[in-house]
């Protein structure tokens, strides 16, 4: 079971950017399809407990490292 989960939808382009920038950092992740999900915004990536809405590279590359997934 993979620690972080990226919820997205097929038309949300900061999805896509998001997991072509994990791909890059070689961050493993399972990406679920949040299309009919009642969620306010899209990507919400989980890693761990925590929850990142948006793209915000600066929290989630303080959560993966909290979670030792990043140096």
């Amino acid at each position: 079971m993979s620690k972080v989960k990226v919820y997205s939808t097929s038309w949300c382009p900061y999805c896509h950017v998001l997991m072509s920038w994990f791909d890059e950092l070689g961050v493993e992740y399972e990406e679920v399809d949040a299309e009919g999900m009642n969620l306010q915004a899209v990507p919400v990536t989980k890693i761990n407990d925590e929850e990142i809405v948006g793209f915000d590279r600066p929290a989630l590359k303080k959560a993966l490292k909290k979670a030792g997934l990043l140096k």
